[in-house]
């Protein structure tokens, strides 16, 4: 396919529905929608907030799970030229009502229930917090607050609606309007605002799609959260751009999933490490057929990725990104060997500069030194209402400063090495927790391992290393330090040891591991000995 002339999502869906307005766009349930039903929901459902008093500019919030609506409503608020704010379906309403007060949101568009979540009895103590911004509320489901609009009722006022005002209506956003704000993970303060232009959301994962090698024939299994920028931002504009399918998951359940990638021959997998290890020893895995598999993305150490593979996604892409800098800024080739798509994240995207800079300097480092990896190109525009974080996120010549650790390799290619503030300080020697991670996986009994920092008063930090071991393995903590000896200088030998199964990690509600919460791991250790 050859690459869209689209410049913003609403252009994009049309010019998509022009060139194959029967393929399959989404699939929900029994629910199955062509490109040109997908654009028809859209742009109608833009009409329907236009009548509501929605206005370019205005930003409105999404509060659901993945559904067909969610991605509707998505393209009818870009389309409209106003920009979409993906609320986290998983936050406390505290969380959510900072976000929809931060953001300034007019207009709130949710589902009245998630999961075995009452949102709407949630969305009561979001009001008792405060709410000044919100005006107009929109709710999908049976249940409906008396000054609440009916999802439905966006058809039929979006239908009152000449088609000629709604072709006007439908074309108000420029490249260069913001997109969607998507909320990073907060783990110390206040998650911050990300803005996401329109020319970005096509340019950058067009690039994405390429090298993963999408084509219109691909269907993607989509039970990443759509509010999550792999999901709203990358995963779908991926597949946008390149014509392919995607099959909603509303939320992940790995038995579901399994049954799901085989009924609909998914051949395109966006997941986590966590979620690929449920399929993986999921009692029904040997039930299902996974050989659609081929292509998709994800991030994780070669034992993770290799897991991905032996599912079935055997051209699996191991990819760097963040949502500051739309999904992903350095993507492998999906025909590489496997053996380097494993360890690394390949070459830059087209439009992407990626340096690595020395951790005092700011210089860039020559290949095979690890610092801080810096982008410029595809990048946001600035944090939201945050001038003085995005300065100080940012270097004199337009770098963003990611706070991730990284190497270059002889070939290119970025190796990934962990997060800046997760550097351990050991006897005043910064030490990277990913060399010491890559030495302990080597150990036959290891199947995955998490350095972190321990106060300790005489070092500053001491290194402790959670283990996960392989099925049936034992290991002793000494023996694991002279295993480590044999590879690392004895200064980044872990000083303590704990061992955990992989389901007693910590993780977000997006499956992230919480490095930041591993150091409570260890307490318990104290306590029992």
């Amino acid at each position: 396919m050859k690459k869209p002339q689209a410049r913003t999502a609403p252009a994009l869906l049309d010019e998509m529905a022009r060139r194959q307005p029967n393929r399959e766009a989404v699939v929900d349930g029994a629910r199955r929608w062509t490109y040109g039903q997908l654009r028809q929901e859209a742009q109608i459902g833009a009409a329907g907030l236009w009548a509501l008093g929605v206005r370019p500019g205005e930003r409105v919030a999404i509060l659901m799970g993945n559904r067909a609506e969610w991605l509707s409503s998505y393209f009818a608020i870009l389309g409209l030229g106003a920009t979409a704010v993906a609320l986290n379906t998983w936050l406390t309403p505290s969380e959510q009502a900072y976000q929809l007060n931060h953001a300034e949101v007019t207009t709130l568009i949710l589902a009245d229930r998630f999961r075995c979540r009452d949102v709407l009895a949630e969305l009561d103590e979001m009001r008792a917090i405060g709410l000044p911004t919100l005006s107009r509320l929109i709710v999908l489901g049976e249940r409906l607050p008396a000054e609440a609009t009916p999802f439905a009722d966006l058809t039929r006022l979006g239908r009152s609606v000449s088609v000629s005002e709604r072709e006007h209506i439908w074309a108000s956003a420029v490249p260069e309007d913001i997109a969607c704000i998507l909320y990073t993970s907060g783990s110390t303060a206040r998650p911050k605002g990300v803005p996401l232009q329109h020319w970005g959301l096509i340019d950058n994962m067009w690039e994405i799609g390429e090298r993963m090698h999408l084509c219109p024939d691909d269907r993607l299994w989509f039970a990443v959260s759509l509010f999550w920028s792999f999901g709203c931002v990358n995963a779908l504009f991926a597949m946008l751009s390149h014509g392919g399918s995607m099959v909603l998951q509303h939320h992940f359940d790995a038995g579901e999933a399994l049954r799901l990638i085989e009924a609909e021959q998914c051949s395109v997998f966006y997941g986590t490490p966590n979620m690929a290890l449920a399929l993986a020893e999921h009692p029904d895995r040997t039930r299902h057929d996974l050989s659609s598999l081929r292509t998709g993305a994800a991030i994780g150490t070669p034992e993770q990725m290799q897991l991905i593979v032996d599912l079935g996604a055997r051209n699996i892409c191991n990819v760097y990104g963040l949502t500051e800098a739309y999904g992903n800024s350095a993507v492998t080739d999906a025909d590489a060997p496997v053996a380097q798509r494993l360890i690394a994240s390949g070459e830059p995207l087209p439009g992407v500069e990626l340096r690595v800079l020395d951790l005092e300097s700011g210089q860039p480092l020559a290949p095979g030194q690890v610092g801080e990896i810096a982008l410029r190109g595809h990048i946001m525009p600035g944090y939201l209402n945050d001038p003085a974080t995005t300065a100080a996120s940012m270097t004199e010549d337009g770098f963003l400063l990611t706070g991730d650790l990284g190497l270059l390799d002889a070939k290119g290619w970025l190796q990934f090495q962990g997060r800046r503030k997760e550097l351990i300080k050991s006897g005043g020697i910064n030490i990277a927790p990913a060399e010491i991670e890559a030495a302990l996986r080597g150990h036959a009994a290891v199947a995955s391992v998490f350095v972190t920092g321990l106060a300790d008063r005489r070092l500053d930090q001491a290194i402790g290393a959670v283990v996960v071991l392989r099925l049936d393995a034992s290991v002793s903590e000494e023996a694991l330090r002279r295993y480590c000896r044999q590879s690392l200088a004895v200064y980044k030998v872990p000083h303590r040891f704990v061992f955990v199964a992989a389901k007693d990690l910590p993780v977000t509600s997006t499956e992230k591991l919480q490095r930041n919460r591993l150091a409570e791991l260890f307490p318990a250790l104290d306590e029992a000995g």
